[in-house]
């Protein structure tokens, strides 16, 4: 061991562990993470103040990069030229900063990922909104701290005039944590915060009414509120962001989806080769073209569709597999004091608002000791020239300066400050002219003194300056948003604006939607010929699903490949009973050869209790059944999941929501059902392919529907498809083991034809007919005798030859309704022929 050396053992955990959280502390404090008051790091502060030292002001001359990242290399940030040239590159491009805060000219990169020229071909200078942020910094407003060699000093936060964390947003990734800070509207902003100013309790829900979500730079729009909601409330939330898009047809009658804005910090160039990578793979299908029409005027993407694709298919589809829908993960955390903190909307605000209020007290404590200073020299200079021959006789007979200066302190009781002023100013001082000239601006300090002395006194004053400031900000630099916000199903402040009311829901063979208000159907007597109801996209088309539900309830889709997805009523187009609607795969992501089984009308899905106890019970028209908790359903994606898994061969038919205690009864096509409680079927979880729930006839037969019941006093009603049905107790149909061949429920003739629906029905229950041309027809089940379950049943609605019914919904019917339904129109066309009434063959017992 060489003279003088000492080895001291240390545990090397222990160092390492310190050691590291040495670092971690570096890089969250001294790297990584904004601080609160300015929304600067170390890196953007040290940049920003090293321009400005340099004299590179927005009324000044451009100076080359690589001078100003000398300037800041060599004095405030030794971390290498490349850490400083990007950050200043990155305050100069408009589409990573809302408000950039330099302003470059050469080449700066592109929205392409285009990387800038190197920093001795670009020249830059501050833009005038960076001077805001380090306006009065001269002034004592924020405390210096030495540079990394101790020869200079350095800001440790700047002035900031206005709140360039929330305006600007940041990004950062330190150690065991991350800061993504969205960018928002200045104007927005300075509402809210002024708000704020006037109301100390304000909430953040009455912030956002002035605050009402990001602006990002790129434009967009923001798909969904609830991610913004939750990033204001906690300061972490996803915001689901959407390209702006729109369709256009060329002279030769081509469409095509044109692409104007793309989401924040997407790659254009990037996404635009993932996305033809996706077409040539056939994983989009129905674009033929792809091409990227951009310019010094704007951004511009064009698809071309070829001729039997859904424009709206197909955007869907981009928005789901490429970037032209991207999420920007909030998570608000920034230095606050030196230590990291997660930001909700309210404290970000309040932190601001503290900076500025103690830069107002300190600018104006600065301000008056400056305005006492010169009030000093004033009234030095008027004793001066007050007593104007005596000073200038002791001046003149001064042999030297110190000697004249001692006099004049000592005959006038004057400070050395002030008998320096009087032998510095000047011979043209002593003119009158002059002399009005030092009384005046006596009298201005004086004032001056009066009104900064009362803003140290006043906070509401100090309050009313910060109000002031902000708002020359807002009418120099404010502008519109950039990013539109579309509401969807989540959002609760749509849906406050939505009436709750009842609306019937018809779907079509070809997959056509659209509600229509309960009231513009009638109540019509059995047999009668219908009135027009739902038309059709297609000749062939017909109506195949409709139903009853509230506008504020959530629809549950079910596919026949076995997928669920969620929309909200009111997202349903409204149209009139002769409307065709609109194409489903304008609402949800379906595929292109999949088909609407089921919908299922949710009154919620928040409600722990109510997802918990009940279920949905799952029917193939195989006989598989399946019973699954509503919970597992009860968390909505737009691009739907897997509900059920389908066996080769099969598909869904139908999906009942039940509470667990139900019977089920299953019926086929030729004419028989099987009953059996629900808790013969076991719970199982979403992706499981269920049970044999009933055997078939033959390899023909197929199940036609499934019933859920729970009220003893609940009726079978059965339908046949060329308009023949009737309703048959409960309890005419035995209870047995899941799986069974059934009991006869129709006695099926060529007559009668196959059996098409089954329903339970109540005397209160209206029935809505629909046959596949179109023509439905409203009725009371009162109207409908209860008979045999084996008997063919009577005539429920007439059908042309050729024609068939295509569905059966039913109605529960509230009082409230029910009078609606009374003041109707008389039935219309003739009702069922009365020899009908004694038809044995069609009330005979089998």
């Amino acid at each position: 061991m060489a003279e003088n050396e000492r080895i001291i053992p240390i545990n090397i955990e222990d160092e390492m562990r310190g050691a590291y959280i040495d670092y971690s502390m570096s890089v969250i404090i001294s790297r990584a993470l904004p601080d609160v008051r300015d929304g600067l790091k170390p890196v953007h502060r040290r940049v920003l103040y090293g321009m400005s030292e340099l004299g590179v002001s927005y009324n000044k001359a451009y100076k080359k990069s690589a001078r100003i990242v000398g300037e800041v290399l060599g004095k405030y940030h030794p971390h290498g030229d490349t850490s400083v040239y990007d950050t200043m590159v990155r305050m100069a491009q408009p589409w990573s900063l809302r408000y950039p805060l330099v302003d470059g000219q050469g080449n700066f990169g592109s929205i392409d990922g285009d990387s800038p020229a190197a920093m001795r071909y670009t020249e830059a200078r501050l833009k005038r909104i960076a001077d805001e942020l380090l306006a009065d910094l001269e002034k004592n407003t924020v405390n210096f701290v030495p540079n990394f060699d101790d020869s200079l000093k350095e800001p440790s936060v700047m002035p900031a005039k206005f709140p360039n964390l929330l305006v600007n947003g940041t990004s950062g990734i330190a150690v065991g944590m991350a800061t993504n800070m969205a960018p928002h509207n200045l104007t927005e902003v300075i509402n809210g915060i002024m708000a704020y100013i006037d109301d100390r309790d304000i909430t953040i829900a009455d912030l956002m009414k002035y605050v009402t979500a990001p602006d990002f730079p790129t434009g967009g729009i923001i798909y969904g509120y609830d991610g913004v909601k939750n990033a204001f409330e906690t300061g972490r939330g996803r915001v689901i962001v959407r390209a702006k898009a729109n369709f256009e047809t060329t002279k030769t009658g081509k469409e095509q989806i044109v692409v104007t804005e793309i989401p924040y910090m997407v790659n254009k160039a990037s996404m635009i080769e993932k996305t033809a990578a996706l077409i040539n793979d056939k994983k989009i299908e129905g674009i033929s073209d792809l091409r990227d029409e951009s310019d010094r005027d704007g951004l511009r993407i064009v698809y071309d569709l070829k001729r039997d694709a859904i424009p709206n298919v197909v955007l869907n589809n981009l928005f789901k597999y490429t970037q032209l829908q991207s999420s920007f993960g909030v998570n608000n955390v920034a230095l606050v004091g030196g230590r990291p903190i997660t930001l909700n909307l309210k404290d970000l605000i309040v932190h601001f608002v503290e900076h500025r209020h103690e830069v107002v007290i300190r600018r104006t404590e600065y301000e008056l000791e400056e305005a006492r200073k010169r009030a000093h020299i004033l009234e030095g200079l008027l004793i001066a020239l007050d007593n104007l021959d005596e000073v200038i006789n002791l001046i003149r007979s001064s042999r030297d300066p110190e000697i004249a200066r001692a006099g004049l302190i000592e005959r006038f009781a004057l400070s050395d400050i002030q008998a320096r002023a009087i032998l510095d100013m000047r011979l043209q001082r002593l003119t009158g002219l002059e002399r009005d000239k030092i009384m005046k601006e006596y009298e201005e300090i004086k004032a001056l003194i009066d009104y900064l002395t009362s803003v140290l006194a006043d906070e509401g004053l100090r309050m009313q300056i910060i109000k002031d400031e902000l708002n020359e900000i807002r009418e120099r630099y404010g502008d519109e948003r950039r990013t539109a916000i579309e509401m969807v199903s989540s959002d609760i402040s749509l849906e406050d604006m939505i009436p709750d009311e009842n609306m019937v829901i018809t779907i079509s063979h070809e997959g056509y939607i659209k509600r229509t208000a309960l009231t513009e159907y009638r109540s019509q007597s059995r047999g009668g010929v219908g009135s027009r109801g739902a038309a059709t996209s297609k000749q062939d088309d017909f109506t195949e699903h409709l139903f009853i539900a509230s506008t504020h309830n959530y629809l549950l889709i079910f596919t026949e490949s076995g997928r669920v997805f969620w929309v909200k009523v009111y997202e349903v187009p409204e149209g009139g009973k002769t409307t065709k609607g609109r194409a489903i795969q304008n609402l949800i992501s379906i595929e292109k050869d999949d088909k609407v089984r089921a919908v299922i009308n949710i009154a919620g899905l928040k409600n722990p209790d109510y997802v918990l106890n009940n279920y949905l019970v799952f029917c193939t028209e195989q006989g598989t059944i399946k019973k699954t908790p509503l919970e597992a359903y009860s968390r909505p994606r737009a691009t739907g999941i897997n509900a059920i898994t389908i066996n080769e061969g099969d598909r869904l038919l139908d999906v009942q929501l039940t509470n667990g205690a139900n019977d089920i009864i299953i019926a086929l096509r030729s004419g028989r059902a099987v009953r059996f409680p629900e808790d013969k079927v076991r719970v199982m979880g979403r992706t499981a392919a269920g049970v044999r729930g009933i055997s078939l006839a033959n390899s023909e037969d197929k199940v036609v529907g499934m019933v859920c019941v729970h009220n003893l006093d609940t009726n079978l009603l059965v339908v046949s498809e060329k308009g023949y049905g009737k309703r048959s107790l409960l309890e005419e149909y035995r209870i047995t083991n899941r799986g069974g061949k059934g009991v006869k429920t129709l006695n099926v003739t060529e007559k009668t034809g196959h059996l098409v629906s089954i329903k339970g029905v109540v005397d209160t229950d209206d029935l809505m007919i629909i046959n596949k041309s179109g023509i439905t027809i409203r009725l009371r089940v009162a109207d409908l005798r209860v008979i045999g379950r084996v008997s063919q049943g009577v005539r429920l609605l007439k059908i042309n030859e050729g024609d068939e019914i295509s569905s059966v919904a039913k109605i529960e019917i509230e009082d409230k309704e029910e009078a609606i339904l009374n003041e109707s129109e008389l039935p219309i066309d003739e009702a069922l022929n009365p020899e009908d009434l004694t038809d044995p063959e069609m009330l005979s017992e089998n």
